[in-house]
């Protein structure tokens, strides 16, 4: 009967096993299993039987079984009888054509120094994309923008010709400031005059999502809403250019301290109009329809006619639309955001959005321009304040002094829009739609000259004098109704 050791490949090792389990080899090596206690092996190579390793005298190498170490060249192998279920191994010390263990542990460092080196250029990958998101336009992302120009209309300019156009940014070129950033006023290489919006490091954004954003502004065109001229990203600057409203805004125009002429009643009536439709064109031309999300005095601009324009789309959110089934979703589940004061506060406590939160916030700037009053101040907020004077028939005490004409009946009408807004519940409030509807018959009903005066454009907004109510007959006027009825 020929001896398993007969059979094996020159230069190969034996590896048994007791009890039944395979042991494993490498690449040539011969593999034998164990079947039963017995002196019977097999080998998996040639499935012929052999003695009870009757070959192994001697150890070439290193044989181990448990605790039992014998030294090369000593005694053999102890018996599979004496084995106690454990491996036996014969390594030999130097077999021509084997793995010897220098190359073993090279091949184990080998294969560390490879894995370190692929996390290693993971990492740098990794990083650099990081980075880029930083640095200028690369290659592929510059033929983008121009697609997007070519598209939209949109203009590339470098950061040489923005920081031209603003004296280097110098703070005499500064008109305004925000959370995103600073705002500058620069005199174009045409004569343009335009507003320039830098972000600050904490605002800039991926060069994808920049991007996308021009792409998202491009699409917006309405006579009320700020036209974007163009942008600028290059020297880790991301800036969008947009046309310049000379008479700033509105908030500005309120305020006592830097407003030189207070607008009349009729003005404001224009502004409100003009906002109006502007938030509507958002919520049904647009496409996809945008839910503007952060509408507020400070984001209405005037231009040098005082035609307002709505301005800012940083926190602006797409609108539902209709599923695969025809249904339109009532709302948008996102993260609150917006302005203390024009918050929506259903939006506000369900984190649910919906186009009616832009009809809130709307609302508030109505009662802003109505009472020259901010949307909180003091602890005290505009809504709650104007709302109380109203149900106690006192509304004309709140009124702008500064407006010192108003014909009586609109701006109680315009009141009554104005709160009909900003109701806390979402379905109390009237769709864009129905406040532009309502606002163009209150200006159908204001006396002819205040109209015509005020589509002349003047900087002072000469209305007809008109003396407010006493307190008394505007209480007998409506102490008897409630406020939700007569919303």
């Amino acid at each position: 009967m020929k001896s398993l050791l007969d059979e094996r490949p020159e230069g190969s090792t034996v590896l048994w096993s007791i009890g039944g389990r395979r042991s494993l080899g490498l690449t040539g090596w011969v593999r034998c299993d164990v079947r039963s206690m017995d002196s019977s092996w097999i080998s998996t190579r040639s499935c012929s039987s052999c003695d009870e390793r009757s070959g192994v005298t001697a150890c070439d190498g290193l044989c181990s079984n448990n605790a039992i170490s014998v030294s090369p060249g000593t005694a053999g192998c102890p018996s599979a009888s004496g084995a106690s279920g454990a491996c036996c191994s014969v390594f030999p010390a130097s077999p021509k054509g084997a793995i010897s263990k220098g190359a073993l542990i090279g091949i184990i460092l080998g294969g560390i120094a490879a894995a370190v080196t692929l996390s290693a250029i993971v990492s740098l990958v990794i990083v650099r994309a990081n980075l880029r998101r930083y640095h200028p336009l690369s290659k592929r992302q510059r033929s983008y923008s121009m697609n997007l120009i070519k598209i939209n209309g949109v203009k590339s300019f470098t950061y040489s010709e923005m920081a031209l156009a603003t004296n280097n940014f110098s703070s005499s070129s500064q008109v305004g400031q925000g959370g995103y950033g600073k705002v500058y006023k620069g005199i174009l290489e045409d004569g343009a005059v335009v507003a320039i919006k830098r972000a600050q490091e904490g605002s800039l954004q991926g060069q994808r999502e920049f991007l996308t954003e021009i792409d998202f502004l491009s699409r917006l065109h309405h006579r009320n809403l700020v036209s974007l001229v163009g942008y600028c990203n290059e020297e880790g600057e991301q800036m969008l250019v947009y046309e310049f409203m000379s008479r700033g805004t509105l908030g500005d125009q309120l305020s006592a301290r830097k407003s030189q002429e207070p607008l009349g009643f009729a003005m404001r009536m224009s502004i409100a109009l003009a906002s109006a439709k502007g938030i509507l064109y958002l919520h049904t031309e647009a496409d996809p329809p945008v839910i503007h999300r952060d509408i507020k005095s400070t984001n209405i601009l005037l231009d040098h006619k005082f035609t307002a324009k709505v301005a800012d789309f940083g926190l602006s959110k797409l609108a539902p639309v209709p599923n695969t089934e025809g249904i339109v979703p009532t709302h948008v589940s996102t993260v609150v955001k917006g302005t203390p004061g024009y918050l929506d506060p259903k939006y506000f406590l369900t984190h649910q959005l919906t186009d009616k939160s832009d009809v809130y916030s709307l609302g508030v700037v109505f009662l802003e321009l109505v009472t020259g009053m901010p949307p909180i101040s003091h602890g005290k907020n505009i809504v709650r304040e104007v709302t109380i004077a109203y149900q106690s028939g006192m509304i004309f005490s709140m009124i702008d002094r500064r407006m010192n004409s108003y014909p009586p009946a609109c701006v109680e009408k315009f009141v009554t829009l104005a709160l009909k807004c900003s109701q806390d519940e979402t379905e109390s409030r009237p769709s864009v739609a129905e406040v532009v509807r309502e606002l163009e018959n209150i200006w159908l009903s204001m006396p002819e000259s205040d109209i015509r005066i005020t589509e002349l454009v003047t900087c002072s907004d000469h209305t007809r004098v008109v003396d407010p109510p006493s307190s008394s007959s505007s209480s007998t006027q409506i102490s008897n109704v409630s406020l939700v009825t007569m919303l």
